[in-house]
């Protein structure tokens, strides 16, 4: 029997695709700072931003920036004033358990860990939150195939 939660635990084209839908707003966990535009942390959310979603830079470093992107940043997903449609996460996995309680207290519909990232209780207690998880996929490859 599978249990309630697991259907939130998107593995499959067509549910990417319905959730890639519905969103709007990213936070990215994890974002860099911009000064090596070759790192997907700063080249995914670029992307996302230049097809019309909104990125909510939450860098984990660079204590001085003040924006990224163009955008405000916040230190941590729960000072964002509005709720967010996706966090996309990175973050090595080891990192991401420090982050767990962050990201469910910002209750985003879905978090997205970037392609090799995997983190399999993280994504469970996720999902057991009553958030989607999307785990070890690009943003930007699914944007595009989705039509982005």
């Amino acid at each position: 029997m599978t249990e309630p939660w697991a259907h939130r635990l998107i593995e499959h084209e067509d549910g990417i695709g319905e959730l890639l839908n519905r969103v709007r707003s990213i936070a990215v966990l994890g974002i860099k700072d911009g000064t090596d535009p070759d790192v997907p942390a700063n080249y995914v959310p670029a992307y996302a931003q230049s097809q019309g979603f909104t990125i909510i830079p939450v860098p984990i470093y660079y204590p001085e920036v003040t924006h990224l992107l163009g955008a405000p940043v916040y230190r941590s997903l729960r000072e964002i004033p509005d709720r967010v449609d996706l966090v996309t996460v990175f973050r090595r996995p080891t990192d991401i358990p420090a982050h767990l309680d962050d990201i469910i207290a910002a209750r985003p519909h879905a978090v997205w860990f970037q392609l090799g990232i995997r983190h399999d209780a993280a994504a469970r207690q996720l999902a057991q939150s009553g958030i989607r998880v999307v785990q070890d996929r690009c943003l930007q490859v699914e944007l595009r195939q989705w039509g982005w």
